[in-house]
């Protein structure tokens, strides 16, 4: 700072105090009232800024774990891995006189159902003889 500027700043803190010793109360009311109201105004925008400096890394997280979670879902069983579980879990169990059921059976197994007729019809003559 050079020194026309240290005399300036001088000048303008003389006439400041000068100004505030002459101003009255209603107005000195009116002023501190006002400071108030300021210094609430920022101390709600200083909280509300911290609130968001807190939700912001939070809701990147929760993003983050989101995005995880829907990359590394287990893969899902291919169709040959079905089949072989069904063949699997269809040999396990004992023999049943009720075919299986449409949904649990094999759709090959109704494509030729007259081959079945004929094979069932062949093996209760065989029984009988």
């Amino acid at each position: 700072m050079n020194s026309s500027d240290k005399q300036f700043e001088k000048r303008a803190r003389a006439l400041y105090q000068e100004a505030a010793q002459r101003v009255d109360p209603v107005t000195a009311g009116r002023l501190r009232a006002a400071r108030r109201t300021a210094l609430q105004a920022a101390t709600t925008h200083a909280s509300a800024h911290r609130r968001t400096r807190v939700l912001l890394p939070v809701g990147a997280l929760a993003a983050m774990a989101l995005a995880a979670l829907m990359i590394w879902q287990p893969a899902p069983r291919s169709h040959t891995d079905a089949n072989q579980q069904a063949a699997t879990a269809t040999a396990a169990e004992p023999d049943n006189e009720l075919p299986p059921g449409a949904d649990s059976a094999d759709p090959g197994l109704y494509q030729n159902l007259d081959f079945y007729s004929w094979l069932a019809a062949n093996n209760s003559s065989q029984t009988k003889h």
